[in-house]
């Protein structure tokens, strides 16, 4: 089809007044909506910034002069006649002419030199409105033209200004304030409003997270696990690994709401002498089991966890490192298959398995957030020894009986406790942790009740807590006395202090 014909004869050798080049304006403020006064807001590739004010706003602009009739003999003679742009170009300046369509997308460009004329109706394919911009060095001049076949035309359009204002490509706007993520916002137009809000700057360390950090998606995120399980299990499905020679099971139970492209927190339940892995997936309510994973899926009300559990050889931790590299590898499973959020791993286990889990979080600090054992005791621990041996901190509860006469109070709390709290000091300035074993923990006395003691002087990011009560060997503690006096596991309290523990972090 035959391009239409392009306007009326108009001279453009004497463009004249002020224009801008271009406006870009906005605000900045928090997650919370506050302004924030100060914020450094630089464009990038034009090499220009400011600040915001004390509303949070700002603005970054041009100003461009248009060709004046005082330099009509250094600049030459322009002209359009019926979609014919003639020119006479005296200086070394080259003509520049872009032409844009009504959504702003450039259509065409070229740079003129010398002498000629450009047939400007050939550049346009279709009838519509239509935008161009002619420009002798720095002096610039904007003009709309439509083609309904009159050749209509208007000249100094504001429409035309806003439309042509393409960004530089990869031109941005950088904001950035101390204590907030810095913030790069890709322009197409530098006529536009950007209202953006930063992020409070999560705080790095030495070793460990910030509370309340942003979730570290695993490699799983986004994909489909190609798990081949065992055999399904009522709430869950029953998996196997090989660990050096030996093939351990496990169990995982997802969320019914589960994400593969959102994070979720992993709990590991590690069971008792006497109990396999399967008893913590799914059993019959009583004071060992009220309900799965030590009470705490039915306390996931959003589907924010996944849950785990692994089963013992025989029913004893008792391989040492074949038992911690069997969780390692059943956790490094979990992150290739699942989408699970890397820095909030936690483990839980009562009894024999408070005791694997008190292992645990001693040589896996950098892969565990927190513990929550319930009757610890300070044997039947295995270690790594030597360079091996990791001393780092560890978020930990423990939860125990006064009157425990399997894995003793006092032991627990003399030797297992100040273990950590030797740890989990306050960082320094250079952020080592320092020795915090020389405090002690307010306990329950008496025959009813519970004291849960929060350590003040351990980093807040590593917190411990030590609750007593007056019981024997069960985790499932209550406030009515031992067993016999009152004794109900159904009014436990645990569950909820153990996921409250959790949900800190």
């Amino acid at each position: 089809m035959k391009s239409p014909k392009i306007f009326t004869t108009a001279s453009l050798c004497a463009f004249c007044g002020l224009a801008s080049a271009y406006s870009i304006t906005g605000s900045v403020s928090d997650e919370d909506g506050k302004a924030i006064k100060g914020a450094s807001v630089s464009l990038l590739k034009e090499g220009k910034s400011t600040t915001t004010d004390d509303k949070g706003k700002f603005t970054i602009e041009e100003e461009e002069v248009g060709i004046k009739s005082a330099f009509r003999n250094a600049v030459g003679y322009i002209s359009v006649n019926n979609g014919i742009l003639s020119y006479s170009q005296s200086s070394t300046s080259p003509v520049q002419v872009s032409i844009y369509n009504s959504l702003g997308n450039q259509v065409f460009k070229s740079s003129l030199q010398g002498t000629g004329t450009l047939d400007l109706s050939k550049k346009v394919s279709a009838r519509g409105t239509y935008f161009a911009q002619v420009s002798v060095g720095s002096a610039k001049q904007n003009f709309k033209f439509t083609t309904d076949g009159g050749f209509n035309s208007s000249f100094g359009s504001q429409d035309a200004s806003a439309l042509m204002k393409e960004a530089a490509k990869d031109e941005a706007l950088r904001f950035t304030f101390d204590g907030y993520d810095t913030l790069t916002v890709p322009l197409g137009t530098l006529d536009t409003t950007v209202d953006v809000k930063l992020k409070k700057s999560e705080p790095t360390y030495k070793f460990g997270y910030a509370l309340k950090n942003t979730p570290t998606p695993s490699k799983g995120c986004g994909t489909n696990s190609t798990l081949k399980k065992v055999k399904s299990v009522e709430n869950g499905d029953q998996f196997q690994i090989k660990v050096g020679s030996d093939t351990r099971d496990y169990f995982i139970t997802l969320p019914k709401n589960y994400d593969n492209t959102k994070p979720h927190k992993v709990l590991f339940a590690l069971h008792c002498y006497g109990s396999r892995g399967e008893d913590f997936v799914h059993h019959s309510a009583d004071y060992d089991h009220p309900t799965p994973y030590y009470g705490q899926q039915v306390l996931d009300k959003n589907g924010d966890y996944i849950f785990v559990s692994l089963d013992a050889i025989g029913g004893l931790w008792t391989k040492g490192q074949g038992d911690h590299d069997f969780f390692a590898q059943t956790l490094t499973t979990l992150n290739d298959n699942y989408c699970i959020d890397t820095s909030r791993v936690f483990i839980t286990g009562f009894s024999f398995g408070a005791m694997f889990s008190y292992s645990l979080m001693q040589d896996m600090q950098s892969r565990v957030r927190a513990a929550a054992t319930y009757a610890v005791a300070d044997y039947n621990i295995w270690l790594p020894e030597g360079n091996n041996m990791k001393n780092l901190p560890i978020a930990w509860m423990n939860v125990h009986g006064k009157n425990d006469g399997r894995c003793d109070y006092n032991r627990a709390k003399n030797s297992a406790l100040p273990r950590i709290l030797k740890r989990n000091g306050k960082a320094d300035a250079n952020g080592d942790f320092t020795d915090a074993s020389s405090e002690k923990p307010e306990e329950v006395n008496g025959n009813t009740g519970h004291v849960c003691y929060d350590f003040k002087n351990v980093d807040e990011r590593f917190p411990v807590k030590w609750c007593s009560w007056p019981g024997d060997h069960q985790w499932t503690a209550h406030d009515t006395g031992n067993m016999g006096v009152g004794w109900n596991w159904e009014q436990t309290w645990v569950p909820e202090e153990v996921h409250k523990f959790f949900e800190q972090f």
